[in-house]
């Protein structure tokens, strides 16, 4: 379809199944794909095939149930396959639903001149690969008014984000739990109420916060040392590897900080109004292993536990070592100038 769309509008219950296959939907005057009413849509990406969803510019997505992406759903959706799917949002979002959203496979390409992929209920990635590039938040989910919604979990898959704003923003919690992560441009990098990484490679970088655990209600300032109020909020780190290059704080949570495991690397701001690691509830470190290099001037350690903290003075590219005795323990090379390390392990 050179100008035209596909229209779901199903009042009975059971599946809706759209089979791409070599398909092309290209509409000027809003979405490619306008599921208005359904029990639950499935995309499926039939295999060897490259696919493309195209919306227009500028039209009007005003209305509380309006169409505003190339590929809308006000019901729960699914995409699935092993086919390919370039999808451009020219108007708002790349690919929304009004509902959950799941993704199960295939190779995505999402351009959006607002959010690139959005779940109101829910944004679900448990395997393909997906190159996301947004004006906004990369992945979004939007529910604040359930508890029990407005949730990020990525198991598996390959996922990398430009984004403006947010690289992964979730009203209610974000979970990394597989998969290999690439936040290569954002604001934020990670944000939600709870964020757990407990597996998975993920890289982070970001102009402003590395990884920002909050309630929406607190402060996201700086203060690190519990010098500003709990809201809540925790950043919880049990396995994976994490890797994060911030211009604002590194890791931040207007709550609490407890790592358990994985492998966490953290080259945090050069300025000191922001500081590597910085919690209102303080931070608890059992296991696993830390390393975060940044400013002096707000540089916060954890509460307990077998860590080192030191001012150092080193410009990027120097290596900086922990040493027990001759023994070498940790060794870091630095990406950007560093005044304090902190060595957990």
């Amino acid at each position: 379809l050179s100008n035209g769309q596909v229209i779901v509008n199903s009042s009975a219950e059971g599946k809706v199944r759209i089979v791409l296959s070599n398909a092309s939907i290209t509409n000027s005057s809003g979405a490619a794909i306008d599921v208005r009413a359904a029990d639950e849509v499935v995309v499926v990406l039939a295999e060897g095939t490259s696919n493309s969803l195209t919306d227009g510019s500028g039209y009007d997505t005003s209305g509380e149930d309006a169409a505003d992406a190339a590929l809308f759903s006000m019901a729960d959706l699914t995409i699935g396959g092993t086919g390919s799917l370039i999808v451009t949002g020219n108007t708002a979002d790349g690919i929304a639903s009004k509902d959950g959203l799941v993704i199960l496979g295939g190779t995505i390409t999402v351009k959006a001149a607002d959010d690139g992929i959005r779940g109101k209920d829910y944004l679900v990635i448990q395997d393909g690969t997906l190159d996301v590039t947004s004006a906004q938040d990369g992945l979004k989910s939007t529910n604040e008014t359930d508890a029990q919604y407005g949730d990020i979990v990525i198991s598996g898959g390959t996922v990398t984000v430009n984004a403006g704003d947010d690289g992964a923003h979730a009203e209610g919690d974000l979970a990394i739990t597989g998969g290999t992560v690439t936040i290569a441009k954002s604001s934020e990098g990670l944000e939600g109420h709870t964020i757990t990484i407990a597996g998975g490679s993920t890289s982070v970088t970001s102009s402003d916060d590395g990884v920002n655990a909050s309630s929406g209600t607190g402060s996201t300032s700086g203060g690190g040392g519990g010098g500003m109020a709990d809201d809540g909020s925790s950043l919880l780190i049990s396995g994976g590897t994490l890797t994060v290059n911030a211009g604002g704080d590194g890791l931040d949570s207007n709550g609490s900080i407890t790592i358990s495991g994985g492998t966490t690397t953290v080259a945090g701001p050069t300025g000191n109004g922001n500081g590597s690691l910085d919690s209102n509830a303080g931070i608890t470190y059992t296991g696993g292993t830390l390393i975060a290099a940044g400013s002096a001037g707000m540089a916060e350690a954890p509460d307990s536990g077998n860590y080192v903290q030191a001012n150092v003075s080193a410009p990027a590219g120097a290596t900086i070592e922990v040493r027990s005795g001759d023994t070498v323990i940790a060794t870091y090379t630095t990406v950007k100038a560093v005044a304090n390390v902190v060595v957990a392990s």
